[in-house]
């Protein structure tokens, strides 16, 4: 990976025309919508109202196994504490008509890409909305493809599948945000810094 300031960002790095009249429609997607993805929609919302860009964001998981279940504890200390705001949430799974309503679909590992793109593929959604959050993050050089994350020039162009035991497990490194739901709180810390970045690239990318 490249140091930072090295992110390569095409000249149109939206899969949809971004119009200023009208409101974009974000999606985060991280496994069972606890940790990753509601951090990054509490942190994206934020952001985005302070840069009075009009954008709607919400976040599911690609697994059912925490529906209903609130935000992690550590997760609303570690928001509260940098001063967001913790809505009262539970978490839900992505849905064929999620991919259909959303206009960006950001997901937080290459595996939860792969878990979308297989279902954007049984249901005709279009996958040129699936992109990696790491892509906004000026510390990677993944760059910003408009025909998607698996589209041409795209991060996963040549990715060939299921890596792992799991796509909704597994972590390719430097593509992924880190999942700190094994760990102790520290590793929470760690997350919201990289969430915190790719949310400022999402907003410099809007502007």
């Amino acid at each position: 990976m490249c140091g930072l300031g090295n992110q390569s960002v095409a000249t149109e790095p939206w899969p949809i025309t971004y119009r200023r009249d009208m409101t974009t429609k974000i999606l985060v997607v991280c496994t069972g919508n606890i940790c990753r993805s509601p951090m990054g929609e509490v942190v994206l919302r934020s952001k985005l109202a302070e840069a009075g860009i009009d954008a709607e964001v919400d976040s599911v998981g690609v697994s059912a196994e925490e529906s209903g279940n609130p935000i992690d504890r550590r997760a609303q200390r570690v928001l509260a504490e940098h001063g967001y705001e913790v809505p009262r949430r539970a978490a839900r799974r992505v849905t064929p008509q999620d991919l259909a309503d959303f206009d960006l679909i950001l997901a937080m590992t290459v595996g939860h890409a792969r878990s979308l793109r297989d279902l954007a593929e049984r249901t005709g959604a279009d996958v040129s909305k699936i992109h990696l959050w790491r892509e906004y993050d000026p510390k990677t050089d993944l760059g910003i493809a408009p025909g998607g994350a698996f589209g041409a020039g795209g991060a996963l162009e040549t990715d060939a599948g299921e890596h792992g035991y799991s796509n909704f497990y597994s972590s390719d490194g430097d593509f992924d945000v880190p999942d700190p739901w094994y760990g102790s709180a520290d590793g929470f810390y760690d997350t919201l810094e990289v969430v915190e970045r790719g949310a400022d690239g999402i907003i410099d990318t809007l502007r």
